[in-house]
C-alpha cells in the first residue's frame, strides 16, 4: 500500500512523522506533505516532509491517481472539500482518513471496506493513541461485510448494488446465502447460510454460477492460463481469442492469476500484451520443465509442436505448471495458430483473517 499524508500546521508535522514511522513498519510506503506559511523546504525536508506550493485541489487530484490511501491531518471539512470533485466509485477510490490536528481521533471517511480505510484508521489510531471513528453499518452492528471480506482476499466483486443489498440485509438481521466452489477453512459467520435456499447470497467461484436468485460473485484469482501461438501473433487477436473462450466456459477473466508458455515465447509481444490486459504476470518454462507436468487426463500432443518448441504440448503443460496442480479446467483449444488451456489452482477460502 502507498499512502500520502498532508498537514497544515506544525503539530500536524509531528503527527505525520509519527504516522510515517509506524505505518512503514506495517509495509505501508508513505509520503508526507505540508502546506503552511513560515516553513522552508529545508526545514520540512529535515523532518522527511515535502513542502508544496500547488493548490490543495491539484495535490488531491494527483494523489487520487497515484496513491492507495490519503491521510489528512486537520479538519474534516478541509478534507471533504478537497476530495469531493474526485470521488468516483467504491471500487476505485483510494482510502481516505482524517486525523484531527491534536491526534485525538482518526476517522474513516472514504472507501472503508474495499479501499481499506477502516483497517487503516484502526492502525493509525493505534500508532497515535487516538480514538478510531468508523461509521460503516456492518462494522457498527458487528456483521459480516462482504465487500471488506472480498477486498482483503484480492477478490473481484461483480456487482456493487448486490453487495450493498447484502450489507443491508445483514444489518437488518436477515440471513443471506453463501456458496463456495472451494474448500472452506475456518468458521462461517452465523448470519451466512450455506445449507437452506436463499433468494439473496454470494458465490465464491471463478465461474458465473447462480446458486441464488440474486447472486453476487466473489471471484478469486485462481485460474492459470497456458498459451501457445505462432511467432508474431497479433496481441488484439490473442486477447479476443482468450476473452471469447473464457466466456464460452463461463469463467470470469478476473479469475486469471497468471499466463504461461514455453521459453521460446519469452519475447512474444502478443502474450505480453495479453498478460498486461489481464493485470497478471507472464511466466515461461523450458521444454524440460514442461515435460515434467502431470495431468489427470493426459495431454493433447502434437508432433509439429514438439518439433518447433521441443515439447509436444505447450498450453496444457504450462497452465498446469503455473497452477501447481494436475487438473485442467479448459483442455487445449486452438484457433488460427493460437492455443489456450486453463488450470485451476489449489485455492482454499479462508474465513479467518
Amino acid at each position: 500500500m502507498k499512502a500520502a499524508l498532508i498537514g497544515f500546521t506544525r503539530n500536524s508535522e509531528k503527527l505525520m512523522k509519527k504516522l510515517k514511522t509506524g505505518l512503514s513498519v506495517q509495509g505501508i510506503a508513505c509520503e508526507a506533505w505540508v502546506k503552511r506559511k513560515g516553513v522552508s523546504e529545508e526545514e520540512a525536508g529535515a523532518e522527511g516532509i515535502c513542502l508544496f506550493s500547488e493548490s490543495l485541489s491539484e495535490w488531491t487530484r494527483r494523489q487520487f491517481q497515484d496513491q492507495d490511501a490519503l491521510i489528512f491531518v486537520g479538519a474534516a471539512g478541509i478534507c471533504v472539500r478537497a476530495i469531493a470533485p474526485f470521488v468516483r466509485s467504491k471500487k476505485t477510490d483510494p482510502a481516505v482518513i482524517v486525523v484531527d490536528e491534536q491526534g485525538k481521533h482518526a476517522i474513516s471517511l472514504l472507501s472503508g471496506h474495499i479501499g481499506g480505510a477502516n483497517a487503516l484508521t484502526l492502525l493509525a489510531a493505534e500508532i497515535l493513541g487516538a480514538e478510531p471513528v468508523i461509521t460503516t453499518a456492518t462494522d457498527l452492528h458487528g456483521k459480516f461485510a462482504v465487500d471488506a471480506f472480498a477486498a482483503r482476499r484480492g477478490m473481484y466483486l461483480d456487482s456493487m448494488p448486490l453487495a450493498k443489498e447484502i450489507a443491508a440485509a445483514l444489518v437488518s438481521d436477515t440471513r443471506v446465502g453463501m456458496y463456495s466452489a472451494f474448500p472452506v477453512l475456518g468458521p462461517i459467520p452465523e448470519e451466512l447460510d450455506t445449507e437452506s435456499p436463499q433468494e439473496l447470497g454470494f458465490a465464491v467461484d471463478v465461474k458465473k454460477s447462480s446458486p441464488f436468485d440474486r447472486t453476487l460473485h466473489l471471484v478469486p484469482r485462481a485460474v492459470a492460463l497456458g498459451i501457445g501461438c505462432r511467432k508474431g501473433t497479433d496481441g488484439e487477436a490473442l486477447k479476443s481469442f482468450v476473452k471469447e473462450e473464457l466466456e464460452r466456459y463461463g469463467i470470469f477473466p478476473e479469475s486469471v492469476c497468471g499466463v504461461a508458455s514455453v521459453d521460446l515465447k519469452k519475447d512474444e509481444a502478443g502474450i505480453h500484451a495479453l498478460a498486461e490486459s489481464l493485470g497478471v504476470s507472464f511466466r515461461v518454462y523450458t521444454p524440460e520443465e514442461l515435460e515434467r507436468a502431470e495431468s489427470e487426463d493426459g495431454f493433447t500432443e502434437s508432433d509439429f509442436v514438439r518439433k518447433v518448441a521441443g515439447v509436444g504440448n505447450v498450453c496444457e503443460r504450462s497452465a498446469l505448471l503455473l497452477a501447481g496442480t494436475h487438473r485442467l479446467l479448459i483442455r487445449k483449444t486452438a484457433r488460427n495458430g493460437m492455443t489456450l488451456a486453463a488450470a485451476m489452482t489449489d485455492y482454499t477460502l479462508c474465513m479467518e483473517e
